[in-house]
């Protein structure tokens, strides 16, 4: 079985994405209960919830690739 594992710079750089994307999807969830316009809502709600798949296909593929022990 050919399994490739992630470099040490390349966990740190996945890292770095998931600590950002889960602010990102802190402050969309965040903002999205105090806007009163409905279509900035909507769009808040569209970005809280491909923002949220996102997050699990870079988990996913962090499980799958992970570091070499």
């Amino acid at each position: 079985m050919n399994t490739q594992y992630l470099a040490p710079h390349e966990t740190y750089e996945l890292h770095e994405l998931l600590t950002f994307k889960n602010l990102c999807l802190t402050k969309s969830s965040t903002m999205g209960a105090l806007v009163q316009d409905s279509e900035l809502k909507n769009i808040l709600q569209q970005d809280v919830t491909k923002t949220t798949a996102q997050i699990q296909r870079m988990q996913e593929f962090i499980t799958k690739r992970g570091m070499q022990s």
